[in-house]
């Protein structure tokens, strides 16, 4: 499931290096976010210095999570996870305490990015590394033309669903667009002039 955080509040309690990582991904998802936590790496501080984040340099407080829509706890007391995860239950917030799944509603997969594709690959926290090790094959197998050819078959797409047009023959036309041959006619024609195959 990808969820969709843009101006979605979030909480991360903590700011260390494996916070930071968090945070990142939160903001690049454009997510409204707020960081409890006594201390902060460098980065953290300037997100905070910019505006781009709330950070309140305190412990974590249960009123930390009115209103939130997901938490995410990265800290070094399996105690403080235990209490954040509990009153996440309580108010129904989605909750991650990294590196322990039992303590998690969602994982975070590694995702392979090409623009508009995202592919995710999840071992349900049993195998970060593994997650990563795949995400890099999926790297190499699907590379940076993907980015331009999707936003191709974007454009295609709202054009058929401008047309009025059959949605059987729709849907088949987009399949078409989508498939494996189309995609090799794609990228012989991103080829240079003069180029070799």
């Amino acid at each position: 499931m990808f969820l969709k955080l843009e101006g979605q509040r979030c909480l991360v309690v903590g700011a260390g290096d494996v916070a930071e990582a968090k945070i990142a991904g939160l903001l690049e998802a454009a997510a409204k976010v707020r960081v409890v936590a006594p201390e902060a790496t460098p980065q953290v501080q300037s997100w905070a210095a910019a505006g781009q984040i709330e950070w309140l340099a305190r412990p974590c407080e249960p009123s930390d999570l009115d209103g939130m829509f997901l938490v995410i706890a990265a800290t070094f007391s399996p105690e403080l996870h235990e209490q954040i995860h509990a009153e996440a239950r309580r108010r129904g917030v989605l909750c991650n305490v990294v590196d322990v799944p039992e303590l998690c509603d969602f994982y975070y997969p590694a995702v392979a990015r090409r623009g508009a594709l995202q592919i995710a690959v999840s071992t349900s926290g049993q195998s970060p590394a593994l997650a990563q090790r795949l995400r890099r094959e999926l790297e190499e197998q699907f590379g940076p033309e993907y980015e331009a050819w999707l936003r191709q078959l974007g454009e295609e797409r709202e054009k058929l669903f401008a047309a009025a047009i059959d949605p059987e023959e729709r849907k088949r036309l987009l399949h078409d667009l989508a498939s494996a041959d189309a995609f090799k006619s794609f990228l012989r024609k991103q080829k240079p002039k003069g180029t070799k195959k």
